[in-house]
């Protein structure tokens, strides 16, 4: 089971340089972490993690590492011997770091993904997901408990699986998956009734099922990249079903902060939540591992908020 996020903050200190005013370049006494991914250049996880680093007053920095995909396994062996503390992993190297440590987390067993890497004091190297726990922790900041809802969950991919974990973990009733080839929502469905046989999870076609299960669903997410900037018209619904206003819609798309579904599900009066939260939270969790402090969760949302500007 996922760690909560810490509530209390203790300031570390025992690697800091002085104990003057933090200093903005790194030193020969600074901790790092960083990301893995190719590319990289797109990733807002340095400046989010970096001001977690500075609010805490820590000697730490977060550095994004281009990793070509046949160098995956020499990138992870040097994590120990260079003195990284970890690394987040994004695409598309979230399955292809796997062979390589010596042990993950039932979570990214069952999801089939890691996007966190911790090393362990005596060097070897534990991989997590945190997708699913950063996603449900951005349902309960929004005052959305999910145990006992119906979800209805759009897409069947990596995130998918990672958000139909998280809602089972949490405690759903149900999970009914809707993806346009419609085997592979079966198969998710399949892959996590084994893990969670108390839950009913089942797997339909997209969009040919949406409106009869539009009406039986509590939370609805979209798990798709449909919305997205560029094609910001993109939409993983059909147009005529109307939501419920007591319905929670929650969109993982983060740019633009409202998309077309969100606009929908708001004129209808649904609660409408965008997936910039899941993005800080998700972090928030790895931040904690790497740390073992609380992570400054505000500080972190504030410095995405400055990125997309939404101040």
């Amino acid at each position: 089971m996922s760690e909560p996020l810490r509530k209390e903050s203790v300031p570390n200190r025992s690697n800091e340089a002085s104990s003057e005013p933090f200093p903005t370049d790194i030193n020969a006494a600074t901790t790092l972490v960083g990301l893995f991914g190719w590319p990289v250049t797109h990733s807002i996880s340095p400046q989010m993690h970096n001001a977690a680093f500075v609010v805490r007053q820590m000697n730490w920095r977060y550095l994004a590492f281009a990793v070509p995909p046949e160098r995956v396994p020499e990138a992870v062996a040097a994590l120990p011997a260079l003195g990284l503390r970890g690394v987040n992993v994004t695409v598309p190297h979230k399955q292809s770091v796997m062979p390589h440590l010596h042990h993950w987390t039932p979570a990214a067993e069952a999801i089939g993904a890691v996007n966190t890497i911790v090393v362990q004091q005596d060097g070897q190297l534990s991989g997590d997901n945190t997708d699913g726990a950063g996603f449900i922790a951005d349902l309960q900041a929004h005052d959305v408990e999910p145990a006992g809802m119906r979800a209805l969950v759009i897409g069947a991919g990596g995130s998918s699986r990672a958000v139909v974990y998280g809602l089972a973990e949490a405690g759903v009733k149900s999970v009914k998956i809707l993806n346009r080839t419609v085997p592979k929502a079966v198969d998710l469905a399949a892959t996590m009734q084994s893990y969670f046989p108390e839950i009913n999870i089942s797997g339909a076609a997209f969009p040919d099922d949406v409106t009869g299960s539009a009406q039986n669903a509590d939370l609805i997410v979209n798990c798709t990249s449909l919305g997205m900037e560029p094609r910001i018209e993109g939409l993983p619904w059909e147009e005529n079903v109307e939501f419920r206003k007591d319905q929670i819609v929650y969109d993982l798309v983060y740019n633009p902060a409202m998309t077309r579904l969100l606009q929908l599900a708001s004129t209808d009066g649904a609660a409408a939540i965008g997936g910039l939260g899941m993005l800080v939270y998700q972090g928030a969790i790895a931040w904690e591992k790497w740390t073992g402090e609380s992570a400054p969760v505000a500080e972190m949302q504030q410095a995405t908020n400055i990125i997309f500007e939404r101040r």
